[in-house]
Parts: C-alpha cells; sequence; structure tokens
C-alpha cells in the first residue's frame, strides 16, 4: 500500500500540467500532402537535381548557339599629347583626336559533325537531368513518407504504451485487494508492481521515440521544431501488380535516366571523330578610322576598310590526341551502356523485391488483427478467472504481454505496408 501511494503520486506527477508544459504551446500539424510539398522544396538532393537540369539546359542552348556566327563590335577614342609639322606649310598642327569603329564577325561552315553530335549528347543529357529530377522527386517523397509514417506509428506506439501503463495498473489494484481479502499471494502484487514499472519505463521510451520521430519530420520539411504528422483514417488497398511490373522496367526514373546518358556518351564518340575532318570557316571584318566626329552608331563618314576571309584547318598529325579522345570517348560509351543494362536489371529485382514486400505486410495487417481480437478475448477470460482464482497472476501477466505485443504488431504491419508501398512508388517514379 505505501509503495502504491508513491506509484499513485509519480503518476499523478507524470500526468501534470507541469510536465505538459515541457511540450511545445502549438505544436505544428502537417498531413503527408502538405510534408510532401514541403520537403521537395527544401531537400538538398531535390535542389541539387534541379540545378543539374538547369545546367543541362543551360549546356544545350551553347551547343545549339554554336551553329550562329560570333559577332563582336569595338569602338574607341583618343587624343595624344603631341603635335606635328606640315612638312609642306612647316605649321604646327596641334594634336587631334582619333575615333575608331569596326564590326567582325566568324562563321564555322564545316567542323567535321561535331556541332551535331555535341548537340545530341546536350539533349541526351537534358533528358537524363531530367529523369533524374523525377527520380530525386520519388527518392525524397519516399523518405518523407517514411519519416511521416514513423511518427505516426511512434505516436500510435505511445497509446499502446499507455494503454499498457493503464492495464497494469488495475491489476495492480486488483492483486492489492485480493491480498487484503486473503484470495492471493504476496508474490501477485510483487510481480503487478514489477509489470506496472515495467509498463512505465515502456511509456518513457515511447514518448522519446515519438519526440525523436516528430523533430526528425521537422527536419524533412524544413520546419525548426517538432512536427506532428496527422494521420489518414483510410488505408489504401493493394494495387494491380501484373500490369505494374509491365511497365515499370520502361518508365522507371532510374532506367531513364541511365539510358540517356548512354545515348550522351555515343553522342560524344562521333564528336570525338570529328577531330579527322577538316574545319573550314569564313569571316568579315570592317573598321573604320578617321579625326572626325563620328556620325553613331555606324561610323558612315569615317573612311573604312572591310576583308573577307575563308579559311580551312586540317591537322594531319596532332602527336595522336585524336586518337587518345576517341579511345577515352569509346570506354565512356562503353561504361554507360553497361550502366543501364545494369540498371534496367537493378529496377527489376527492385521492383520483384517490393512487391513481395508490399503484398506481403498486406497479408499480415488482416493476420495482426486477428491476433489482437483474440488476444483482447483471451485477456478477458484471464481476468475473470483471476477473480475466481481459478487462474494465477502469471497467466494474467502472459496473456497482457501478449495483448500489449498484439497491439504493437498492428501497429507496426500497417505502417510496413504504407512504407512497402512508398518504396514501390519510388521504384516505378510514379504514385499507386
Amino acid at each position: 500500500m505505501r509503495w502504491l501511494g508513491i506509484g499513485g503520486v509519480s503518476l499523478v506527477v507524470l500526468a501534470s500540467p507541469g510536465a505538459a508544459q515541457r511540450a511545445p504551446a502549438q505544436q505544428i500539424e502537417v498531413t503527408l500532402q502538405d510534408a510532401l510539398q514541403r520537403a521537395q522544396q527544401v531537400q538538398p538532393n531535390m535542389v541539387q537535381a534541379l540545378g543539374v537540369e538547369r545546367n543541362a539546359g543551360a549546356s544545350r542552348l551553347t551547343a545549339f548557339g554554336a551553329y550562329l556566327p560570333t559577332l563582336s563590335l569595338n569602338a574607341s577614342t583618343g587624343k595624344g599629347n603631341t603635335g606635328r609639322t606640315d612638312p609642306t606649310t612647316g605649321l604646327f598642327i596641334p594634336p587631334v583626336r582619333s575615333y575608331t569603329g569596326g564590326i567582325s564577325a566568324s562563321l564555322e561552315l564545316f567542323d567535321g559533325f561535331r556541332r551535331i553530335a555535341n548537340l545530341r549528347s546536350a539533349g541526351a543529357s537534358l533528358d537524363a537531368a531530367g529523369a533524374g529530377v523525377v527520380n530525386q522527386r520519388y527518392q525524397v517523397a519516399l523518405a518523407t513518407k517514411q519519416t511521416f509514417y514513423s511518427a505516426l506509428a511512434n505516436e500510435e506506439l505511445v497509446r499502446v504504451a499507455q494503454s499498457q501503463v493503464k492495464r497494469a495498473q488495475q491489476q495492480l489494484q486488483i492483486s492489492i485487494d485480493k491480498l487484503h481479502a486473503g484470495s492471493a499471494t504476496r508474490s501477485d502484487s510483487l510481480r503487478s508492481t514489477v509489470e506496472y514499472g515495467n509498463a512505465r519505463i515502456a511509456l518513457l521510451q515511447a514518448q522519446a521515440n515519438l519526440a525523436t520521430a516528430q523533430a526528425n519530420l521537422g527536419r524533412q520539411i524544413g520546419v525548426d521544431a517538432p512536427v506532428r504528422a496527422v494521420p489518414d483514417t483510410t488505408l489504401p488497398a493493394l494495387p494491380d501488380t501484373a500490369a505494374l511490373r509491365f511497365t515499370a522496367i520502361q518508365s522507371a526514373p532510374q532506367v531513364q535516366q541511365a539510358e540517356a546518358q548512354a545515348s550522351a556518351a555515343r553522342a560524344q564518340v562521333w564528336s570525338a571523330r570529328s577531330q579527322y575532318w577538316p574545319s573550314i570557316t569564313v569571316s568579315y571584318s570592317d573598321n573604320r578610322q578617321g579625326t572626325k566626329s563620328p556620325q553613331f552608331p555606324t561610323f558612315e563618314n569615317l573612311p573604312d576598310s572591310y576583308s573577307w576571309r575563308f579559311g580551312l584547318s586540317w591537322p594531319l598529325l596532332n602527336g595522336f590526341q585524336r586518337e587518345q579522345s576517341q579511345i577515352s570517348a569509346s570506354v565512356n560509351r562503353d561504361n554507360a551502356e553497361a550502366q543501364a543494362a545494369d540498371a534496367r536489371r537493378g529496377v527489376n529485382a527492385q521492383l520483384t523485391q517490393q512487391l513481395a514486400a508490399m503484398a506481403t505486410t498486406y497479408e499480415q495487417i488482416d493476420i495482426a488483427r486477428d491476433n489482437l481480437a483474440a488476444a483482447t478475448e483471451d485477456l478477458r477470460v484471464q481476468n475473470e478467472r483471476y477473480r475466481v482464482g481459478a487462474a494465477t497472476i502469471l497467466d494474467l501477466l502472459t496473456s497482457q504481454a501478449a495483448l500489449t505485443q498484439a497491439e504493437v504488431n498492428l501497429v507496426q504491419t500497417r505502417f510496413n505496408y504504407l512504407i512497402a508501398r512508398a518504396q514501390v512508388e519510388a521504384v516505378v517514379g510514379r504514385t499507386l
């Protein structure tokens, strides 16, 4: 009775308003969709993938710009500090200001098909970057869902631990009452005391796990505080996996990214071969210079000189540098093609594993529900048998432990199914 009084006081202290003040006054709550949207905006990997796509777009624009001529304008003015003597008249001519203006343009007419290959390579790299963005989007979604579901599961496990504490407290009171009535031994009350203490320890650990999970969720979505996950009451059904497997391999972003990278590497082989061809260029320049004040912007009142130039460059021997570039590009192509083939096989293996895990966890949910119903009924029976003296305290504690484990298993199987479903979505690159 003395221990019960201490335990009751400590339980009241744990549930007192002072303990509740340690939690945030207004905790942020997010739904799954809100968490996904926030995570896509703040996760560094997603920001990096978008940056790679922007760089790839700029590279493709540069490759297209190689077909355009280079154009430049120049203008200058100057005045010296010394004059000169006119040799005819002998008069001194003071220094005058001079003006210069010009325009130049150059265009490569033939480059051995290098620009075509570079444009194809840049386009394939842009496709690979786009597939990488899609892949990273679903990887971030997977990590967010795992964190979100972990917060939900730990919140439910806290409620399971609270129910365990309540059952243990009730059992402790029954054991003490039976001890006073002479229908139970002191060992029964001592075992109930131990069970009550273990239940309180489990509750404290569950609360610590919940705080950690909510803090991780806040970090995942870019919030500098613990965030509570708002549960969805509906459990999605098992999707049709037969049609999913047929289209998953081709549409998987990992496969698309690897194949686009292989295509870019093949284009680079043709770009390296362009060094064996000559390069033909044409250029034009027009320069105007004089001491009169020019008419901007064309400098038409100044005398001009212009020129056209056609050039051909064909390196016949460059120390086998072309051969080295060709071999290096071929090696990169072979590596990229091997990685693309391995990515296809890897997605197939991952899909097989994740589909099996999703189907297994979905079946486990019904089994866990049946086990929970059986454990609940078993505990009810054992409680009645213990009240009338037909069961021992060990039988009752065993039933209580089985019920707690059944509740935990149901929570874990439900969220294991949701996580397995999210892993399948990350592999195939689309929402089921």
